[in-house]
């Protein structure tokens, strides 16, 4: 993302080595023989890959109210166990790796109120404030600062754990969230964060009329998606930093699993016994053999694009690799598991079922 491979890369590491992360992007299907003409996944044949392609959707979300009112003060107890009371909500900080807490607060209504923004905080309307991470995914802490906010709502998915510690001693309220990524977790973690920020109601909106555009989402998703179990794409997203050297594909309890399901696929990496963020293994990745890889659009570009990612030890040695099944999708989105995800799974089913995958 950006000019940030190495700290993205390092940041993930050291915030996932236990093992969950967030969240994906998604795709089609090769066979590992045969020419590389599709077939109908409605008419009982196999389908073949003709990729790749590029997932896009609308980055905007729509807010759930305009100029609404906190109700403060508000004592909210964080992740960590530690109550944290909110005075002041004027001047937000929503800062996490996948520029889901940004986006939160401005479905919440209570974008005008943000005065920063973390580099993965891709939605337009907010491309314009200031950036307070830099080398990717570290939070600067003097930028920080000088921005005087009255809340910063975080996580441990972003760091230096130092900064978030000196913020906190400044006399800041920092509210420490959860940085699970999952589509089970869109709704609770809309609700916290409206909790902390005291729209809790707003919170409840937002997160039905969410959950509601998941399951439309995913009614779409199944009207596109193979219908026979052995016909679904064996998909897996892969994490790469090529600048960095970082190589890692996700498994159970990453998001991406959520994600290949919704998208009626199966996750080889999760079928192989992998949880969580793993370091990319050749001989598991060709045993496994992928139809599809899912990436993040900057992941592929730092490679080299699609011959780079076949130079990766075990690629070229996969059905996908073989016939470049590679969908992917703007970093901004593919990970957020935020109120973007309907779109993001819907424009991922797009590229994956009608131009990675055509009859």
């Amino acid at each position: 993302m950006d000019d940030s491979a190495t700290s993205r890369g390092r940041s993930f590491l050291a915030v996932r080595a236990g093992g969950v992360l967030v969240s994906l992007v998604l795709a089609a299907s090769c066979t590992a023989t045969g020419s590389p003409t599709a077939s109908d996944p409605s008419a009982g044949g196999r389908p073949q890959c003709v990729g790749p392609a590029t997932a896009s959707s609308q980055p905007s979300v729509e807010v759930i109210a305009t100029g609404p009112t906190p109700r403060l003060p508000v004592t909210y107890t964080d992740i960590t166990g530690k109550p944290v009371t909110i005075t002041d909500a004027s001047r937000i900080l929503a800062l996490d790796t996948y520029g889901t807490l940004a986006t939160t607060v401005y479905a919440l209504g209570l974008g005008d109120r943000l005065v920063g923004r973390d580099v993965s905080t891709g939605i337009p309307e907010l491309r314009h404030l200031p950036l307070v991470t830099h080398n990717g995914h570290d939070l600067n802490g003097e930028a920080i600062l000088n921005l005087r906010p009255s809340v910063i709502l975080t996580d441990y998915s972003i760091g230096p754990l130092e900064v978030q510690l000196q913020l906190r001693d400044s006399g800041i309220p920092v509210v420490i969230m959860s940085d699970k990524r999952s589509r089970d977790q869109v709704g609770p973690q809309i609700e916290e964060v409206a909790k902390a920020l005291g729209v809790p109601e707003l919170g409840e909106r937002l997160a039905e009329r969410v959950r509601g555009e998941i399951e439309a989402a995913r009614a779409r998703v199944t009207a596109l998606a193979p219908k026979e179990p052995a016909h679904r794409l064996r998909m897996v997203f892969l994490y790469m930093r090529g600048n960095a050297g970082v190589y890692y594909w996700f498994g159970k309890g990453s998001g991406a699993d959520d994600l290949i399901q919704d998208l009626g696929g199966i996750d080889v990496a999760t079928e192989a016994g992998l949880s969580g963020m793993r370091p990319l293994n050749a001989e598991g990745l060709a045993t496994a053999n992928p139809d599809l890889y899912l990436m993040m659009t900057r992941g592929l570009e730092s490679v080299g694009g699609i011959d780079g990612l076949k130079k990766v030890p075990g690629v070229a040695d996969t059905s996908a690799g073989q016939r470049s099944c590679v969908v992917d999708m703007s970093d901004y989105q593919v990970l957020s598991f935020g109120p973007q995800f309907p779109a993001t799974l819907e424009a991922l089913a797009e590229a994956v079922y009608r131009r990675a995958v055509r009859p």
